[in-house]
Parts: structure tokens; sequence; C-alpha cells
């Protein structure tokens, strides 16, 4: 038989715990599987498992061919994708987003990627919630701020200034703050799960400026937040591509813009997984991010 096709036959009754399992992976009968490593032992001329009516587990030699099998198929597997690289990307693209990150900036770029790319199908969620990669099956994930998971790699595609704003219905009936210390007597709408009070820092010609905000309407949802923000709710501290639509038709007025909220920027990335090799799907579509978005402004 095919010596890379048994390798994989062998790797995967191991790694499934049994003929039953492995042949379901692959939808064939548990005969075929049992028939296939009955052929690769004879190929071999040694016995690669010991059987008996309740336990099936390596024999020595088993135990060697199945740790130099595993590494063989991973070389095998791996000269492939980068073979596959050199063609257009292809396959479904999973992205997950923040909601308004997802709205106004992935939502907008995908017609002009697929329509360059019609190979990949995208599937695309929007949550606020920081989702696991590898346990939500995610190929990208495009994330806001500081990151915390050493273990992804991440580029930049660019940073998005943070803003206080309201509506004009809200400054009208409530007055325009002047400066960060009039917060304290405004309805601040925040990005928290329960009641409670933010630190939203500024710096100004006078230094750094720390005011204590609170308000009667709580979110973890930036979507959330700026619709409160466009009922005439209260102010909030987002950053301005949450803000785009509304900024744009004027339903939102920035103010103190002579003050730089601290951060002042905030940066936003598109993460992966560590891989040797990575898909062409995944790197196309970062790399087009980053083109599309280096220069991008609102106005």
């Amino acid at each position: 038989m095919d010596s890379v096709a048994g390798m994989r036959v062998l790797v995967r009754v191991v790694n499934a715990g049994g003929f039953s399992a492995a042949a379901r992976q692959v939808g064939v009968a548990p005969s075929s599987v049992s028939r296939q490593i009955n052929d690769l032992e004879a190929e071999l001329g040694v016995r690669l498992f010991h059987r008996t009516t309740r336990k099936l587990s390596l024999t020595e030699a088993g135990q060697i061919y199945y740790e130099r099998a595993g590494r063989i198929i991973t070389e095998v597997d791996e000269a492939r994708l980068a073979v596959s690289q050199l063609g257009s990307p292809t396959g479904i693209l999973r992205i997950t987003v923040p909601t308004g990150i997802g709205r106004e900036l992935i939502v907008s770029a995908v017609p002009a990627f697929l329509a360059q790319y019609p190979g990949v199908r995208i599937v695309l969620s929007m949550t606020d919630y920081l989702v696991d990669l590898v346990e939500g099956g995610f190929d990208v994930g495009i994330r806001v701020g500081q990151l915390r998971d050493s273990s992804l790699k991440a580029r930049k595609i660019r940073e998005s200034r943070r803003v206080v704003c309201a509506s004009p219905s809200y400054l009208g009936k409530a007055g325009i703050p002047k400066s960060p210390g009039d917060l304290e007597h405004h309805n601040c709408i925040t990005f928290r799960d329960h009641p409670g009070h933010n630190i939203w820092k500024f710096r100004g010609k006078s230094g750094l400026t720390e005011v204590r905000v609170t308000g009667s309407f709580f979110a973890k949802s930036a979507d959330a937040l700026s619709a409160a923000a466009v009922a005439g709710l209260g102010l909030v501290l987002l950053p301005d591509w949450n803000l785009g639509v509304e900024l744009r038709q004027k339903q939102l007025k920035v103010v103190l813009s002579k003050y730089d909220a601290v951060p002042k920027a905030s940066p936003i990335w598109a993460v992966h997984s560590h891989q040797r090799h990575v898909p062409p799907k995944i790197r196309t579509f970062i790399d087009f991010l980053v083109e599309r978005f280096a220069t991008a402004r609102y106005s």
C-alpha cells in the first residue's frame, strides 16, 4: 500500500483510540481500516498493535513507527500547503470582530475582497466579547487595543482615535462640556456590564486630567452605546471607527476636541494563530485590510 496513506491510517487509529472510531472519522467500515492496518503490518513485516477484545495498544515497533509517521505526515502536509500558497486563496474564511468595527470597517471591505478573490467564502461573527480563535474555529480575529494573548500572531491594520461625543439634542439640553472636569456633571454612557463609575483620562495644555464619570445607562456593546448616544441619552467615549456612520451623518458631535483622550488612539489588529505556513486565504485577507485602510479617512 502507499506508504504515506498507511502512515495516516495508523496515526488516525492511535489518535482516535480504535478502529471503529477511526473509521467513523473518515466514513468507512471498521473492517476497511482493519484491513489497511493488516496490509501495513504485512508490508513492514512486524506487528504494530496488541489486539484484545477490550483493548488496542501499540507494540514497541508500533510506537516507534507511530512517532516517526506523525512527523512525516506533518512535513508532507506542510509541503503541500506551502505549494498551494502559490495559487489563489480559496475556502471558507471565518472571522470574528467587534460589532462596531465589523459594521464600519470589515463589512464595507468584504465586497471588494470577494470580487478580487472569488474562491473565498466568508463567515463573519460580530460580538463585543473576546473570543478564543482556536476554540471558536476562527481563522482571523479583529482586535482593538492592547493585545493580551501572546500566542497569537498580530498585524496592525491602523489606529482609531478615541473621541467624546453626544447628540445635538443632548448637548442642546445639557450644555456642551468645555473641559474634562465638566463631565462629572453630565450623564456619561459607559462601557460596563453593571452600574458603576469609569475613569476617563485626558491630556491638554495643563497636563493629565482624570475624571470619574457615570450615568444612567451601561452596556458592554459599542453599538448599544453609540445608539444610546444618538438617542440623546448622554456622552460617550469610543474609538471613532465605532462612530463612523453617526459622525458622517451628524447624528453625533465631537466635544472636548482640544483635549486628547488617554490613550489617544486604539490600535486595530488582525490576529491569527501561529502557523509555520499561513494559509493563503488568511494571509491575503490581512494584506488586503492593511492596504485598504492604510490611508482611510471618514471624509
